[in-house]
């Protein structure tokens, strides 16, 4: 029986249980199933034009170093259908911060897996992409319900680690689970291929394989043969591939003492012929893909590490914009600056919560979010978020590494983290 807590909310003539329930955290199985009996997912559809492509889908696997992870022969044969990305590079460890960045450009101080939960006032691509009604979803494995905000939710015949909190980017944010329609736009696997199977797909999706199909509870060998399941079926379905930009990168390295590169590529419609069955050398970060979002689709910035982040090569191309070239050698990217959700300090009421940038020029080109500049005018930036790669002065996280690039008029800039 549902708690008193638990509310309840009439959306489109649709009796919608929010998952407002006495323990967010941890609900009882019976709360599980009253809101899976009552929740619907909801499948918005739109065909905004892209620069460069129409859908992007983002599939993440978990925890397994650069070199490993390219000696699979599954891998690395999907890989030779599009482009492999040599040089792209998760933030920090350990997971759940990963998958923080990919939706709000910022890693907060988040350095745990913790139940963390982000204020309301921190803007995601959520808001990037409804201020042009661009569709977006999430497909989580066995998630329990549309929106489920619980830390985990376990294989009922085995006990197995299914889904996990942890590794579903927008469900961190507040501003995502205090709407009732955003949340029933993070959805489980049968909603993926029932939006498929009904060509109502949305423009961005982020996919997130359970914990035994992304390697966390198995390894590589068996993470990799599910990709290729999975994917080359997919990669068959016109509708799926037609313009579409398909990711299939790591949230993290698996050796925490050397640099966070990961591997990662590109495959599906959208990918330029020139580029298939080739590889790209340029700097990238999981901030990459905000910023090259934004590009692609005319949106502003968040303000944050998106900012200054490099653009996917071609896309820079095609705005000219002129990526920056990164010294990876001293580079580690594998620890976390402080912030309000380092261990210590878990509370979405701190006043150390950064600022966003909101002026200036950003890669994509395309100015601040309107809703940021808003929340946040009267604030200077925290950090310099102008720079291709994340740092803090103040702890001395990521500093000392040099970046230069050539401009179009011959100029040479060049930069440093200090």
């Amino acid at each position: 029986m549902l708690t008193k807590q638990c509310l309840a909310a009439l959306l489109g003539g649709l009796s919608l249980a929010v998952a407002q329930t006495s323990s967010v955290e941890n609900p009882s199985l019976e709360e599980i199933e009253a809101a899976r009996a009552t929740v619907l997912p909801y499948s918005p559809v739109s065909n905004v034009r892209g620069l460069a492509f129409n859908r992007f889908v983002n599939i993440w696997l978990e925890n397994t170093d650069f070199e490993v992870a390219a000696k699979d022969p599954h891998l690395s044969k999907l890989a030779e259908k599009g482009l492999l990305l040599t040089n792209y590079w998760a933030i920090t460890h350990p997971s759940e911060p990963n998958y923080c960045t990919s939706a709000g450009g910022d890693t907060f101080g988040m350095d745990n897996d913790g139940f963390n939960q982000i204020p309301a006032n921190v803007s995601t691509i959520a808001d990037m992409f409804d201020m042009r009604s661009i569709a977006w979803g999430e497909y989580q494995e066995h998630l329990p319900y549309p929106g489920y905000q619980g830390k985990n939710y376990s294989n009922q015949e085995t006990g197995a680690n299914d889904y996990v909190r942890k590794h579903n980017p927008l469900i961190l944010y507040n501003s995502v689970t205090q709407d009732s329609t955003r949340l029933r736009q993070i959805k489980n696997f049968t909603t993926f291929y029932d939006d498929l199977k009904h060509e109502r797909l949305p423009q961005y999706s982020f996919v997130t394989p359970n914990m035994t199909n992304d390697a966390h509870d198995t390894n590589i060998t068996f993470a990799a043969s599910w990709t290729w399941r999975f994917l080359s079926e997919l990669l068959e379905d016109e509708y799926f591939t037609k313009d579409t930009l398909i990711l299939l990168t790591f949230d993290e390295s698996g050796t925490y003492e050397i640099g966070n590169r990961i591997y990662s590529f590109f495959v599906g419609g959208a990918v330029p012929e020139n580029l298939r069955g080739k590889q790209d050398d340029t700097f990238y970060t999981h901030y990459s893909i905000i910023a090259s979002l934004s590009a692609n689709w005319g949106l502003p910035s968040l303000g944050r590490w998106d900012c200054g982040a490099n653009l996917l090569s071609w896309i820079a191309a095609k705005t000219g914009y002129v990526n920056w070239e990164v010294e990876t050698g001293n580079l580690l990217l594998n620890e976390t600056h402080p912030g309000p959700l380092s261990d210590g300090e878990h509370t979405t009421f701190s006043p150390k919560w950064p600022a966003p940038l909101t002026t200036g020029r950003c890669s994509a080109g395309h100015g601040i979010l309107p809703i940021v500049q808003r929340t946040w005018k009267h604030l200077a930036a925290t950090f310099n978020y102008t720079s291709p790669i994340p740092y803090d002065s103040v702890s001395g996280n990521n500093v000392g590494v040099k970046y230069h690039r050539t401009l179009k008029n011959g100029k040479t800039e060049t930069g440093i983290t200090e």
